[in-house]
């Protein structure tokens, strides 16, 4: 009976160690809610890219197999992506030393 308490004690020991949340900077959680992307899935051929700064970014995008399938710089908060196929994309965007990536979904 022992060994049964000590199993499910393990077990529970383990899961509960397996779900430990590892902690994240504040700034940088404070950075990536206001960074804004949309419309998101896209429809047309821009997308909007908006930050707390919006400053010069320098933007690029990769596939599902982690190609880069486009990269830009832009000034505004406007990025053409006509040249993309429709598909799951993740759009990496870097502005005053700071990256940031969101899940790009083009229809």
């Amino acid at each position: 009976m022992q060994k049964i308490y000590f199993g499910i004690f393990m077990l529970f020991a383990i899961s509960v160690y397996g779900q430990e949340v590892v902690g994240t900077p504040l700034a940088s959680t404070t950075e990536n809610s206001t960074f804004k992307l949309y419309p998101n899935p896209a429809l047309d051929d821009v997308v909007y890219i908006t930050t707390a700064r919006n400053l010069n970014k320098e933007i690029a995008v990769y596939d599902v197999f982690g190609e880069v399938v486009l990269t830009d710089r832009i000034r505004s908060n406007a990025l053409n992506i006509s040249k993309l196929v429709s598909g799951v994309y993740v759009l990496q965007v870097t502005e005053n030393n700071k990256t940031m990536t969101r899940k790009l979904v083009v229809k």
